[in-house]
C-alpha cells in the first residue's frame, strides 16, 4: 500500500543548498524588482479591462486590491517555505519536502495552469497587440483576418448583434509559442540588462498612461463607481450599443479580483531566490511584500485611469481587444504616438514573460521527472543544447491548444483558479508544517501563525468562489485528470515510493 505522505529527504535538499555555488548577492531592493518585473504583464494591460467590463466597471481598482491581500497573506507563507528550505525551485520542490508526494503533484499538477496556460494566456493578449502593432506601423489592409486571429468559440458582430464573421484558429498565438520553444529549446538566455531594458519599459507604460490619461478623466465614466447589476446603453464610435449585463456590485468586485488576481502571478517567483538573498530573514518579506505594494498602488492608478479615460461598457465584445491602445488612441487625442509606444513596448513584455513561464513549466515538470511522478521523457535532454527539449515540444503543443482554440478570458481564468488553489494549499501546508517539523531552522516565520496562513486561504477561496461555477467545474475536472494520473501512474513510477519499499 502506497504511503501518499512520504517526503523527499530535506537532508538531499539542504545539502544542495549548502554546496550550491550561487552566490547570496541579492539585497531587499533587488528582490522587489525582480517581483515587479515578474508580476506586471498580460493581467494588467488585458485582463484588467475585461474585470472592469463584466464584473466590477471602475471599482475594479477596489478589487486589485482585495487581491492583493490574498497575494500578501500567501506570499508570507511562500517567504517560510523559501527561507526553510532556501533553493532554487518551486512551490512543487519544498512541499514534497515538508508535506508529502500527494500534496506536490497536487502543486505541480496545478502549475500547469499557472505556467502552460500563463503562457497560452499570453500569447492570445500578443495576438491582439500584434494586430494593434500591424495597424499602427504597417497598415490596416494587412492585420491578420478574425477568423486566423480568434477562436472558434468567439465571433465579429456589428452594432445592432449581428455576426459578421467567426473565428476558426489563432495563428499569431501558436506562432509566438513556437518562438518561445524554439528560443527555450537551444538554450539563449537573456542577460541581466535585456530584462532591466524590459522591466524598465514596462513600467514607463504604467506610468506614462497615468500622468497623461489622468488629464482625460471624465468623471461621468466613474459614475457610479461601484455599479449595480444592470444591462446598459452607450454610444461607441457614434453608435448606440446595448451591452451584455455585468456583475456589479460589491460581490461583482470579488468576482474581478478572481480575474485580476492574474495579474499578480509571478510574485512568487522572489521566493525562489532565497538561496542567492543576503539576508533572507529580512529582505524576502520585503522583496515579496514590497513588490506587491508597489504593484497594487500602479494596478489601481492605472484602472482608475483607464476606466476614466473609457467606459468600462467599451471594453465588451471586439472593442476589449488591446483596451490600453484603444482607449489611448480614441479618447486622448494627441497621443497617438502614445498609443504605438505602448503597442510595440507591451509585445516585446508579453514575450519575455511568456518565455519565463514556460522556462518555469518545463523545469518543474523536470524536477516531477527525475523524482519519477511523470514519464522520463520530460527530463530528457537535448544531445546539443542540454535543454529538456521534449518537456519544451510537449508544453508548446499543449499551450498552442489553448492558445489557438480557446478564447482569452476561459484561459485566463484556468490560470487564475488553478494557482489560486495552490496558494490555498501553501497556507494551510504552513500551519501543518509548523505542527509536524517545529525543529526545522527557519530564517523567515510567516507572522501569527494560524492567522495569517487561514487569512490567506480565505482570501483565495474567496477569490476562486468569485470566478463562478464554471470554472470551478473545470478546476475539478483538472483536478480529477491529476489524481487519476497519480493513482495510475505516478505512485507506482515514484522515486520516494520505491524507496521505502
Amino acid at each position: 500500500m502506497a504511503n501518499l505522505w512520504l517526503r523527499k529527504p530535506l537532508s538531499e535538499l539542504l545539502h544542495q543548498s549548502e554546496t550550491s555555488e550561487l552566490k547570496r548577492t541579492l539585497g531587499a531592493t533587488n528582490l522587489v524588482l525582480i517581483g515587479i518585473g515578474a508580476i506586471i504583464g498580460a493581467g494588467l494591460f488585458v485582463r484588467t479591462a475585461s474585470a472592469a467590463a463584466h464584473h466590477a466597471g471602475p471599482s475594479v481598482a477596489y478589487a486589485f486590491i482585495l487581491a492583493a491581500i490574498g497575494c500578501a497573506f500567501a506570499g508570507l507563507c511562500y517567504a517560510e517555505f523559501a527561507s526553510m528550505i532556501p533553493v532554487a525551485g518551486s512551490a512543487y520542490t519544498y512541499s514534497y519536502a515538508t508535506m508529502g508526494e500527494f500534496v506536490a503533484w497536487l502543486i505541480g499538477w496545478n502549475l500547469i495552469l499557472e505556467y502552460a496556460l500563463g503562457g497560452a494566456t499570453l500569447s492570445i493578449a500578443w495576438s491582439e497587440y500584434l494586430n494593434k502593432f500591424i495597424e499602427y506601423f504597417i497598415g490596416k489592409e494587412w492585420v491578420v483576418p478574425f477568423k486566423w486571429s480568434h477562436s472558434p468559440f468567439q465571433v465579429l458582430q456589428d452594432a445592432s448583434g449581428a455576426v459578421l464573421e467567426q473565428g476558426i484558429i489563432n495563428i499569431p498565438a501558436i506562432i509566438i509559442l513556437a518562438l518561445v520553444t524554439w528560443i527555450l529549446i537551444i538554450g539563449i538566455q537573456q542577460s541581466a540588462s535585456i530584462n532591466a531594458v524590459i522591466v524598465a519599459v514596462k513600467l514607463a507604460i504604467v506610468f506614462l498612461v497615468i500622468l497623461f490619461g489622468w488629464s482625460f478623466i471624465n468623471p461621468a465614466n466613474h459614475d457610479p463607481y461601484i455599479p449595480a447589476p444592470n444591462t446598459h446603453t452607450a454610444l461607441v464610435n457614434g453608435v448606440q450599443k446595448i451591452f451584455e449585463p455585468i456583475t456589479g456590485g460589491w460581490w461583482g468586485i470579488v468576482r474581478a479580483a478572481g480575474v485580476v488576481f492574474f495579474a499578480f502571478i509571478g510574485f512568487d517567483a522572489v521566493s525562489t531566490t532565497a538561496q542567492e538573498a543576503r539576508n533572507p530573514k529580512r529582505d524576502m518579506p520585503i522583496g515579496i511584500l514590497g513588490s506587491l505594494v508597489v504593484c497594487t498602488v500602479l494596478y489601481v492608478l492605472f484602472s482608475h485611469v483607464l476606466t476614466g479615460i473609457a467606459h468600462y461598457s467599451e471594453f465588451q465584445g471586439a472593442s476589449a481587444e488591446a483596451s490600453v491602445a484603444n482607449a489611448i488612441q480614441d479618447h486622448m487625442p494627441g497621443y497617438g504616438w502614445l498609443a504605438k509606444f505602448v503597442t510595440l513596448a507591451i509585445l516585446f513584455g508579453f514575450t519575455s514573460v511568456m518565455m519565463v513561464m514556460l522556462l518555469g513549466q518545463s523545469r518543474v515538470f523536470y524536477s516531477m521527472s527525475i523524482d519519477g511522478l511523470v514519464p522520463k521523457v520530460f527530463s530528457v535532454l537535448h544531445p546539443v543544447y542540454k535543454t529538456p527539449y521534449r518537456s519544451n515540444q510537449l508544453f508548446f503543443v499543449f499551450a498552442a491548444l489553448f492558445g489557438g482554440f480557446i478564447p482569452g478570458d476561459i484561459v485566463g481564468d484556468m490560470v487564475s483558479i488553478g494557482t489560486l488553489f495552490a496558494f490555498v494549499v501553501v497556507c494551510i501546508g504552513i500551519i501543518l508544517i509548523r505542527r509536524s517539523n517545529p525543529e526545522i531552522p527557519r530564517p523567515f516565520k510567516t507572522p501569527f501563525v494560524p492567522l495569517f496562513p487561514i487569512l490567506g486561504a480565505v482570501a483565495c477561496l474567496g477569490m476562486i468562489l468569485g470566478l463562478g461555477w464554471l470554472n470551478w467545474m473545470r478546476l475539478i475536472v483538472w483536478l480529477i485528470i491529476g489524481i487519476v494520473i497519480y493513482f495510475a501512474y505516478s505512485v507506482k513510477n515514484s522515486n520516494v515510493q520505491k524507496a521505502n519499499k
